[in-house]
């Protein structure tokens, strides 16, 4: 294997239907930096430390430095990337709600669910020569819908070059936020309408239409059994009308909102604000079994114009869906 510092860098790397990273890997393994000083740093890492581009903190470099040469220009796309996703980490309610997920390498992808019998909500003893009972799992009628999400980054190099890369990785981290805050609208989509395999979410309403009390929210935990009501997603109104309630404002739930800002509800349930749900409604759902994410890859990013061209409109995006595991490990209450 090659020594990092030896490496020719190209845009091939891109191309290899892995990340970037990943082709780094393969190319200079980790494994073999153990109890040396680059021990810790992947292959991406190891390239920064050869060109010596600092992209954080004190005195970090200027976009230009990225360019000092073709092997350095060819890490500066997943430099965005990496800015990007970080963005998306930051912001990501997704990951308080995702069972699990799943990684493709084409556009098809046709999930599967656990269909509901009353054999799921009963727990009969198996006397000698009895049945066991059974758990269906089949494959959904229709393929997970994919969607493309992303921002056009457009930029001349004469603008940014002698920007710090710090500043440069804020606005990177942004674009980030807004495809996490995409993501979870889809996301909120299917918990609510389906994933178009007619498994929309059972809906209820407050006894008192325009009133909430926590009798209401009581009754609509107890709806959930045998799955748990773990995880709820509120519009900013039915966020206010849940605060309003006497048993949100007991002391311990006081204490952890104005030192963390998260709420749990008194029956264990973390709850969430979000302009993804609709006014008026609240989402509650299993976050253990009720969502599959899945993506084709991580961030990806126009290479060649980052590259060839220096930032001049380069594309950043996401392709991602959402599927049901269960579809009464969801539901909804309004208003």
């Amino acid at each position: 294997m090659a020594a990092y510092d030896t490496l020719r860098l190209e845009k091939g790397l891109y191309t290899t239907g892995k990340s970037f990273t990943q082709a780094l890997e393969e190319l200079d393994p980790s494994e073999n930096y153990i109890g040396t000083p680059l021990e810790g740093l992947d292959a991406y890492q190891r390239q920064l430390k050869r060109f010596d581009i600092k992209v954080s903190g004190k005195g970090s470099d200027r976009v230009e430095k990225f360019f000092q040469s073709t092997d350095a220009a060819a890490l500066f796309p997943e430099y965005v990337s990496r800015a990007v996703a970080a963005g998306m980490e930051e912001n990501d309610l997704l990951k308080k709600i995702i069972a699990t997920t799943t990684e493709i390498d084409g556009m098809d992808y046709r999930a599967v669910t656990s269909l509901p019998t009353e054999q799921n909500t009963t727990w009969s003893e198996v006397n000698e020569r009895g049945t066991i009972p059974e758990t269906v799992v089949a494959a959904q009628g229709g393929l997970v819908n994919l969607k493309k999400r992303g921002r056009l980054l457009t930029a001349s190099y004469e603008t940014l070059r002698f920007q710090r890369l710090d500043l440069f990785t804020v606005i990177l981290r942004q674009i980030g936020a807004y495809i996490a805050n995409a993501q979870l609208q889809d996301a909120v989509n299917v918990l609510i309408s389906g994933d178009g395999n007619e498994n929309a979410a059972a809906q209820s309403s407050v006894a008192t239409a325009g009133t909430l009390t926590y009798n209401d929210l009581v009754s609509f935990w107890n709806s959930f059994a045998p799955f748990r009501l773990n995880a709820l997603i509120a519009s900013p109104n039915m966020m206010a009308a849940l605060l309003k309630l006497p048993e949100l404002r007991d002391a311990a739930a006081g204490l952890n909102f104005h030192g963390t800002g998260e709420l749990i509800t008194p029956f264990g349930a973390e709850l969430m604000k979000s302009s993804a749900v609709t006014d008026g409604l609240l989402v509650g759902l299993d976050k253990t079994c009720a969502l599959e994410l899945v993506q084709a890859g991580g961030v990806r990013t126009e290479f060649d114009k980052l590259i060839d061209r220096q930032l001049e409109r380069a594309a950043i995006t996401t392709i991602s869906g959402f599927a049901k595991i269960y579809p009464d490990a969801a539901k909804t209450l309004s208003l």
